[in-house]
């Protein structure tokens, strides 16, 4: 493997792990074909049916799409129209699957922003070659759509991102009935650590401290961003109160494994982090702020308490209130 390759290898697994990618089909030979050429390299999922394609699109966005042109019902020209009218696949790489290498055919594909176009019956190694290259250059542009995110002196995400996520996942959770958590985490007597070894230091240790934070998450959905000042928060989807919990006991022992210096209290000769917590369980009645509020009253609770404490609360639903 060339280093252009091996560069792009690795990107595409740093992103995602393996990519998704959708297969859309209505005849069983090609899907098959298909599968056995992308099965090796990608997370395959199949769809029979424009309408079928577009529902899992909708519920688990796909990294691409590989859509037949011709099927009954709603053809690949209309599945792709309705991918790019939608905010929330717009952005799904879609390559027609075609049978016909008709330009005009592949001119009004185009227009209506696919990506590419593969002939039938498919060559493995064309497939393989395209599908590569495209799904490089979507994780090429998500990752400069991520850098316009970042806070520049944490490396995290910033405020404006967090709060995109957050709404975003409010919203999935009211739909799927699934908990949501959020975790606020303050550093303790920051200004006192400025004051001592100055802004430098205090920029360095805001560093430090959101590499630890992240460190402790492992799944993908989950977020660090830095939320204000010396505050961080962490949303976490699909978590539960006890899990929750002890990720914010270990993202206090990461800080304070951290080594920095606390001036002014002798008891402690460590930063520590007051860390507020709350979960919405089964899609509790509420909106967004409310929850924002109510991790902010957790962690003035933690702060009030002393240095390093962490305090959380549950906002209870019932599971009759997710299908109502």
């Amino acid at each position: 493997m060339n280093a252009a390759a091996t560069h792009t290898a690795a990107l595409l697994d740093s992103t995602h792990g393996k990519p998704k990618v959708l297969v859309v089909d209505d005849q069983p030979l090609p899907m098959e074909l298909l599968v056995q050429t992308l099965c090796d390299d990608y997370q395959l999922y199949m769809a029979t049916s424009g309408e079928q394609a577009l529902a899992l699109c909708r519920s688990d966005p796909p990294d691409l799409v590989l859509l037949d042109v011709l099927m009954p019902g709603m053809d690949g020209f209309s599945v792709c129209k309705a991918l790019k009218a939608n905010p929330a696949t717009a952005a799904i790489p879609v390559i027609f699957v075609t049978a016909r290498a008709d330009p005009g055919q592949e001119t009004h594909g185009l227009s209506l922003g696919a990506v590419d176009f593969i002939a039938k019956p498919i060559n493995p190694a064309v497939v393989r070659a395209r599908v590569h290259t495209h799904l490089t250059l979507k994780f090429q542009a998500d990752m400069l759509k991520k850098l316009v995110l970042l806070d520049g002196l944490s490396g995290v995400f910033n405020r404006r991102y967090f709060d995109q996520q957050l709404a975003s996942e409010w919203g999935r959770s009211t739909r799927s009935g699934l908990p949501l958590s959020l975790i606020l985490v303050d550093v303790d007597h920051f200004s006192a650590y400025n004051a001592r070894y100055g802004h430098q230091a205090g920029d360095d240790c805001l560093r430090l401290i959101a590499v630890a934070l992240k460190g402790v998450l492992r799944r993908p959905a989950d977020l660090v961003a830095r939320f204000a000042g010396e505050e961080f928060a962490c949303l976490l989807p699909d978590t539960s109160p006890a899990d929750v919990r002890k990720l914010a006991n270990d993202m206090a022992q990461r800080v304070r494994d951290l080594g920095q210096l606390q001036p002014g209290h002798t008891a402690m000769q460590h930063i520590t982090v007051s860390i507020g917590l709350v979960t919405r369980t089964h899609a509790a009645a509420g909106q967004v702020d409310g929850f924002l509020q109510e991790v902010s009253a957790q962690l003035a609770l933690a702060k009030a308490s002393g240095p390093g404490q962490i305090r959380s609360t549950v906002i209870l639903g019932t599971p009759a209130a997710t299908a109502a």
